[in-house]
């Protein structure tokens, strides 16, 4: 049974929508360090508190984030870009001490 709506068009049949409903697209977020897209999940979520950049693996710390490639590379990239204070809009410079613990951890480099 097709459902038609005065004044719309659709492109596609209802066959092939109904198989995109059934697979959500992944959100898209940009790493701060290297400047590539990347699948959320495949990147680090950071929000800044008190003037310290805090790694935020399960996406609850509530404020604006900023998103950064689990690899040392991208945060040393990132650091010398002066990036964090940019995307998560601090004045001055942000200490990254705790996530730089979390890459050696989350690596398993201690």
């Amino acid at each position: 049974m097709e459902a038609y709506r005065r004044g719309t068009v659709y492109a596609c049949p209802n066959e092939a929508r109904r198989c995109c409903r059934e697979r959500p697209a992944e959100p898209v977020r940009t790493c701060v360090g290297c400047r590539t897209r990347a699948a959320a999940s495949g990147l680090l979520r950071v929000v800044a508190a008190d003037g310290v950049v805090i790694p935020d693996p399960r996406r609850r710390y509530p404020g604006r984030g900023a998103w950064v490639h689990p690899d040392v590379g991208c945060l040393r990239l990132a650091e010398r870009r002066r990036a964090f204070p940019r995307a998560l809009r601090c004045a001055g410079a942000l200490d990254t001490a705790a996530v730089h613990a979390f890459l050696a951890e989350f690596s398993g480099d201690v």
